[in-house]
């Protein structure tokens, strides 16, 4: 049986920034606020009048209501399980192995010309 990972999050399961969400419900807005004035626009300057008048007309009197109602949702993009940031394992430093027997450690006085200096050793 093959154990999963946990996979870090990524930044794009992130929610949308709210600056950029405004901007685009803003966009979104204006565009179709846009295609309503034309609507209006072709309504009345269209001539003759016939079915695709009724067209424009509905189009002029439906668009601001989806206008509004899209420029009001915001993006909804939420993440409904957000997995905790797991820091990569560390491998385990390499330990050596105690000695098994104490090292011995000698320790000799010289004096100031390089010489050893034998009388203390004998005298105590």
């Amino acid at each position: 049986m093959k154990i999963r990972k946990p996979q870090p999050q990524a930044a794009t399961s992130l929610d949308r920034a709210p600056r950029d969400d405004e901007s685009h419900r803003m966009r979104t807005y204006l565009l179709t606020m846009g295609v309503r004035t034309l609507c209006l626009v072709l309504m009345v300057a269209v001539v003759p009048y016939g079915w695709y008048t009724f067209v424009f007309a509905l189009g002029a009197v439906v668009l601001p209501y989806i206008a509004v109602v899209v420029a009001n949702a915001a993006q909804s993009t939420q993440v409904t399980h957000a997995q905790a940031p797991e820091r990569p394992a560390l491998p385990a430093a390499p330990t050596q192995p105690e000695p098994t027997t104490p090292g011995v450690f000698r320790i000799s006085e010289s004096t100031a010309d390089g010489a050893e200096n034998d009388e203390r050793d004998d005298r105590a």
